[in-house]
């Protein structure tokens, strides 16, 4: 916490949306556990150099505990019933856990996560609105996925996120999807967080790793994209 608090708060707005940066805290195993106190962290932060971005997450982790306690069903059961068809596909879900999808963004959360027991939040964020919006599988998959392996698996927090991000939860905006291309553009311009965890990729340069339908071969045991340029899912 000390280090964190003296080294990378300072540079949290600005990075901690960079996939390739990591400049998140990882504080999060610790707050889950009780080896730390949120209140203490945002106390000790108050008054420092981007401290006010970083303990707006503290306060999302806060109101999902609260929205548990509140309503503990919310952790199986849409806080908002949207009437979504779930798809069921084996396959599908199979190649999403394993990072092999054929979009290297999602491929490198979900074998960062798979490596580490850890994924970054915008990685989180993308993986979970491909299982969902993309692919239309249950979140309730996808979650159960994620209690399994990450270190910081908490209930409250990965549910209520879980929800947020398939649209049956607490935000206004239930049919949001996150583009898996142009947020990797975005948050990871330079390929370097997808070469670090699809090394099938590492010859591939800048821009041109994120271009499921555009790389000019895949290297050798790299599945071709899990679906078509407009979203459909491709058979087999």
């Amino acid at each position: 916490m000390a280090r964190w608090l003296s080294r990378g708060l300072g540079h949290y707005e600005r990075l901690h949306d960079s996939l390739a940066d990591d400049g998140t805290s990882r504080l999060g195993p610790y707050l889950h556990f009780g080896c730390l106190s949120p209140l203490e962290l945002v106390e000790r932060a108050g008054g420092r150099a981007s401290a006010e971005p970083f303990v707006r997450q503290l306060c999302w982790r806060d109101f999902y505990a609260q929205l548990l306690a509140a309503r503990p069903e919310t952790s199986h059961t849409d806080f908002r019933p949207r009437g979504r068809g779930w798809r069921e596909d084996a396959a599908a879900l199979a190649a999403w856990k394993a990072g092999l999808t054929g979009f290297p963004i999602i491929d490198a959360g979900m074998r960062q996560l798979a490596r580490e027991g850890w994924m970054h939040n915008r990685a989180r964020l993308l993986t979970g609105s491909f299982l969902a919006k993309n692919l239309r599988l249950d979140w309730r998959l996808g979650a159960a996925h994620f209690l399994d392996l990450l270190v910081d698996g908490d209930v409250a927090s990965n549910s209520g996120n879980w929800q947020w991000v398939a649209g049956t939860g607490v935000d206004t905006r239930p049919n949001r999807i996150f583009n898996p291309i142009r947020q990797a553009r975005r948050f990871d311009p330079d390929g370097e967080y997808v070469r670090r965890y699809v090394p099938e990729l590492a010859g591939v340069s800048g821009h041109a790793v994120h271009e499921p339908w555009k790389l000019a071969r895949h290297p050798d045991g790299y599945p071709e994209p899990i679906l078509d340029p407009a979203g459909s899912l491709i058979a087999g």
